[in-house]
């Protein structure tokens, strides 16, 4: 399948390069496909799941207001990321069902031992908010 430069630029913008290990959670059918299929073919490989055990440099964690425990997912996230991984938190934009609000976020990162750095329009429905451990934050600068 090809991915028009338009959607593979959303890949690029959650920071995915050739060769990376994308792990995906929290898929379900509202998911954005572009989004996934950007991502499969920038990184050149399929994204594995949670029961994969490769190291992951990036964790892509669909989240949705009544998905449950947005801390437990966050800290499960971590699981195989790699020390200088990222955690891009996609939820559904303001205004559409399933809509987390940022406080939440603002409070479940820091309590999950990670920060936020930044936000994005990671997709028509979805916002992004890439999240780093703190090592991983301060080995970027």
């Amino acid at each position: 399948m090809s991915v028009d430069s338009g959607s593979a630029s959303m890949a690029a913008r959650l920071g995915i390069k050739p060769g990376m290990v994308v792990q995906e959670l929290g898929w379900d059918e509202d998911a954005d496909e572009d989004l996934r299929d950007s991502v499969v073919e920038i990184s050149g490989g399929e994204m594995v799941d949670e029961d994969s055990d490769e190291v992951a440099d990036v964790v892509l964690l669909w989240w949705r207001e009544e998905d449950g425990d947005l801390i437990d997912a966050l800290v499960d996230s971590l699981a195989a990321l790699a020390d200088d991984g990222v955690v891009w938190l996609l939820t559904p934009k303001s205004g559409r069902p399933g809509h987390v609000e940022p406080g939440e976020v603002t409070e479940a990162a820091p309590t999950a031992g990670l920060q936020q750095t930044s936000s994005i329009s990671a997709a028509k429905e979805w916002a992004g908010i890439r999240l780093v451990t703190p090592k991983a934050a301060r080995s970027k600068r």
